[in-house]
């Protein structure tokens, strides 16, 4: 971690960005090259801003770090979550849900999580907060079949197999093609619930994901 300089040597220009900006800046040099590549020396040159400018809006690097974490909390963790709670009138329908999460960055970010685990690789500080999130999202998972009338046991272990499915994709970067993946969507269903999707509660899904 760099170290922070004293406040009062701030830079007296008028245009000093923006926590935002400094923010949205590590994100991208987050997910191109890791943590390291998340310096104030290289996020000054990207936004062709003055390292001391940075002070103006985080006390050091650890601050900006901790904010892009919960940057990342917030959007996968939250809306994972977010997801298992949504109204749904079957198991199926339940999963299909979750499946947004699948397909939609802005519902869940998967090279933002990428290059979270790859961190957690080599902090153990950051190992250690994507493990709980890991049981938060498991075990809302967990929540939704239990809601469908499964049995604990039952549903524990299809909520792990569902979301360990995901990760697996998130952690091998696959880039398969959106209709052979969308194609499979059915199966997942079946496989993660035991259940077959309705043609309507497909239909549903297909259409908010733009699919034909």
């Amino acid at each position: 971690m760099e170290d922070a300089i004293d406040r009062t040597d701030k830079t007296s220009d008028v245009t000093r960005g923006s926590a935002d900006a400094w923010l949205a800046a590590a994100y991208e040099a987050l997910l191109e090259g890791g943590v390291e590549a998340v310096s104030l020396h290289s996020l000054g040159k990207r936004l062709n801003l003055s390292r001391t400018s940075f002070y103006w809006f985080f006390k050091d690097k650890n601050e900006l770090l901790s904010r892009l974490l919960a940057k990342w909390k917030e959007k996968n963790s939250g809306n994972w979550i977010s997801r298992t709670e949504a109204y749904a009138d079957s198991i199926a329908e339940a999963m299909l849900n979750v499946f947004d999460c699948w397909f939609d960055d802005a519902i869940f970010d998967s090279k933002f999580e990428a290059a979270i685990r790859s961190w957690a690789q080599q902090s153990p500080e950051i190992a250690g907060e994507l493990a709980e999130d890991d049981v938060a999202r498991i075990s809302a998972l967990t929540a939704m079949f239990i809601r469908f009338n499964y049995e604990p046991k039952q549903a524990d272990v299809r909520a792990r197999a569902a979301y360990f499915v995901q990760i697996g994709y998130v952690s091998a970067r696959q880039n398969e093609e959106l209709s052979v993946r969308m194609m499979r969507i059915p199966e997942y269903v079946e496989v993660f619930t035991g259940r077959r999707p309705k043609k309507t509660e497909l239909d549903r899904f297909y259409s908010r994901r733009g699919f034909k």
